[in-house]
């Protein structure tokens, strides 16, 4: 009886490096590399080349590789035949012991799988490592639930507490007892709200009488400057009318200053 690595030898020599699978119609090129005859056809549409090495191949130089057939004929039964005789399970299509899970897909792979297509960029780890990192979540998943567990407990003996402790007393003197507090905190509540209420109206009441004071200051200011505008309009004499009026135009820059502070200094901050 051949060994499991002769077996797996014979399995990996009748595989075709195009579909991954036992040839069929097994053809050889003149390069040398064999393929099954439909891939190699599938493949030449595109280009006349080998799809391994790469060299230009023509059509008439294929040749039927009839021993390969044979050779694929016996790896194909021996793949049909029960594959447990060493306690290892294999992979059921190509036969070869797993030794890789895919986390992508959540399932045991072998070697063979690995190359596929289908795991490319797949995250492939080591059985081994697989079932460390499974065990380190399901540990991990166990803490959090005896955690959660120990909680629910805890709430569930105080709930138990409190039931006992409200049928020992009478549930009318506890409410009484409870709406007495809420009261009295309601009470000291609004008490607080309206001495801080009366405090902030008396501030305000401050800012808004100095404001008042400092623009009848500002109006009493423009009547004085209005009167003695009036009278200058009245000046008869034309020499005494233009020195006066020299004279207002210092004045006013002095006045319109004076103004502007006093009016940013009307506004409450």
């Amino acid at each position: 009886m051949a060994s499991r690595e002769e077996t797996e030898s014979l399995t990996e020599e009748a595989i075709c490096p195009i579909c991954l699978d036992f040839f069929t119609d097994p053809v050889i090129l003149e390069c040398g590399n064999n393929f099954c005859r439909s891939c190699i056809s599938q493949c030449w549409k595109k280009k006349m080349n080998c799809p391994q090495c790469r060299q230009k191949c023509g059509k008439q130089s294929i040749r039927v590789n009839r021993s390969l057939a044979n050779l694929a004929e016996k790896a194909r039964k021996i793949k049909l035949e029960p594959k447990e005789q060493d306690g290892q399970p294999h992979c059921e299509e190509h036969q070869r012991e797993l030794k890789l899970f895919c986390e992508t897909d959540k399932k045991l792979i072998c070697n063979i799988c690995r190359d596929l297509r289908e795991h490319q960029g797949h995250r492939l780890l080591p059985i081994k490592a697989a079932i460390e990192n499974y065990k380190d979540q399901l540990k991990a998943s166990l803490d959090s639930l005896t955690q959660k567990k120990s909680h629910i407990v805890k709430t569930e003996q105080k709930q138990k507490r409190m039931i006992s402790q409200i049928k020992a007393s009478s549930l009318q003197t506890h409410i009484t007892s409870e709406f007495t507090k809420m009261h009295q905190i309601l009470t000291e509540k609004e008490q607080r709200l309206l001495r801080d209420l009366r405090q902030e109206e008396k501030r305000i009441l401050v800012i808004i009488e100095r404001n008042l004071e400092i623009i009848q200051q500002n109006i009493n200011s423009i009547e004085d400057e209005f009167s003695k505008l009036q009278k200058q309009m009245e000046q008869q004499d034309e020499l005494t009318f233009l020195k006066d009026s020299v004279s207002w135009n210092g004045s006013s820059n002095l006045f319109d200053s004076g103004s502007e502070h006093k009016e940013s200094s009307a506004h409450p901050v």
